[in-house]
């Protein structure tokens, strides 16, 4: 085969890869939840982002993007069956009417946390899980589904913080990128790098738990080069989360919390959630020096090792 052809034949493969198309079934859930998602990785990702929110992080207007964005996920597992995990994202007087219709209708709900501290409304992530037909899994979630974004608005948290002048401006994304040795994706004013743990063999009803299931790193930012803020969530072993943490804290990153995001997977997998502000390289020297601490750096999502 020549050169040129064999060119040819790997754009073609990478292509193929991107665009799976999206199995009859998901479409319907897409149907159901009424939401737009993607299938890529043999994973549906459902997008429920909190755009009807208007969030201040310690008195910083923060896009949707940086943090807010909830979704569900399900990819297939044994005996026809799909697994459905997620993160939704909620304000306080969402929490419990959504975390009852998720009970009432067969989910798990496996953590409730905040990522962030200062942010005002106060909002909490709760995550999702759960085994069935996708069609089945769709009709489950939607009762909960539906309820966000109905909470009462008298309990929003009137928490502000300081004040800081961080706002949208020029970000160099490829001294980010040499930094911590990975390619994000921009969305809007965000730059976010996202890395999976392949180094770990996790599955769950045989299905394998990648990154797009949620098994990643993550960083997250927001600002300028010489103002910025980061937030983020760091996937570990039990033996690496004090390393970790000492890392972020060594680099001046506050930690926001440590919980798990999946029941009865092996090996166990904690997660950890940090915010930060300062100028950008100091951030992402910080995120470096976090993953530095991890079993493994080349497992990615969303970009190229730049190692």
């Amino acid at each position: 085969m020549t050169t040129i052809k064999l060119v040819a034949f790997a754009l073609f493969s990478a292509g193929a890869v991107l665009a799976q198309n999206m199995p009859a079934d998901y479409e319907g859930v897409l149907k159901t939840l009424g939401k737009q998602g993607d299938y890529k990785a043999n994973v549906l990702k459902i997008n429920i982002p909190r755009n009807d929110l208007k969030v201040t992080i310690d008195g910083i207007s923060t896009p949707t993007p940086f943090g807010f964005g909830g979704w569900l996920a399900m990819t297939k597992g044994d005996g026809g069956n799909d697994v459905m995990m997620g993160d939704l994202v909620l304000l306080e007087d969402e929490v419990n009417s959504v975390m009852s219709a998720l009970l009432d209708n067969g989910l798990e709900v496996t953590a409730v946390h905040n990522h962030f501290f200062f942010e005002s409304p106060r909002i909490f992530y709760m995550h999702v899980h759960g085994h069935g037909k996708a069609a089945d899994l769709a009709k489950m979630a939607k009762p909960a589904v539906d309820l966000i974004g109905r909470g009462a608005p008298q309990h929003q948290s009137s928490v502000t913080g300081g004040k800081s002048n961080i706002s949208a401006g020029q970000i160099d994304t490829a001294k980010i990128a040499r930094i911590v040795g990975h390619e994000g994706e921009r969305t809007g004013p965000v730059y976010k790098i996202t890395i999976g743990r392949d180094d770990l063999n996790v599955k769950e009803m045989g299905a394998p738990v990648n990154a797009r299931m949620g098994l990643n790193t993550w960083a997250a930012f927001f600002g300028s080069d010489a103002n910025a803020e980061i937030a983020g969530d760091v996937a570990m072993l039990a033996r690496e989360v004090t390393p970790v943490l000492k890392a972020l804290r060594a680099n001046g990153l506050n930690v926001v919390a440590i919980h798990n995001h999946m029941l009865g997977t092996q090996p166990p997998i904690y997660f950890l959630h940090y915010w930060g502000t300062g100028p950008v390289e100091k951030l992402a020297t910080g995120f470096k020096a976090a993953l530095n601490e991890l079993g493994s750096k080349s497992g990615r999502t969303g970009g190229g090792s730049l190692r």
